[in-house]
């Protein structure tokens, strides 16, 4: 095991961020105040391969469930993949798969807001804005005029 730690660094700090996000799913499903009933751990596998894959899957007595799987990448980053669900304080099921790789952090998720789609109608005043805006260009002397190279 040392000679995994001296050969990928930044896995172990991966390791504990994974443990950090699993336990703020904890926290974010927990009820407002303190409860002392214990929530048994019904399922927790982790696999760690030496070329510093890994797979993790935990599940809990109420109804926490995470499952995320990484391998590192060629520029030295970990690309992950998973999904985690739980029940929210006032009951709405919770429930996002993710990708985590070169091109950023991709959730996918019913209660992820949506942005509008494009093209959507252009209000009036912001194309008589811009119609403005190109005549004022196209006045102005060659030495003061915008380019848009």
């Amino acid at each position: 095991m040392e000679s995994l730690r001296h050969r990928t660094p930044g896995l172990h700090l991966n390791m504990k961020l994974i443990v950090l996000a699993a336990l703020a799913a904890v926290a974010v499903a927990a009820p407002g105040r303190y409860h002392s009933k214990e929530v048994p751990i019904l399922k927790h596998d982790f696999i760690m391969e030496e070329d510093g894959r890994y797979h993790l899957e935990f599940e809990t007595g109420n109804n926490i469930a995470v499952s995320q799987s990484g391998s590192p990448t060629d520029e030295g980053a970990i690309a992950k993949a998973g999904h985690f669900s739980y029940t929210a304080p006032d009951g709405t099921p919770v429930s996002l798969k993710f990708v985590a790789n070169e091109h950023g952090f991709q959730p996918e998720s019913d209660l992820l807001p949506v942005a509008p789609e494009f093209p959507h109608p252009i209000p009036q005043y912001v194309l008589d804005q811009i119609a403005r805006a190109a005549e004022e260009d196209r006045n102005r002397s060659p030495e003061g005029r915008y380019t848009y190279a």
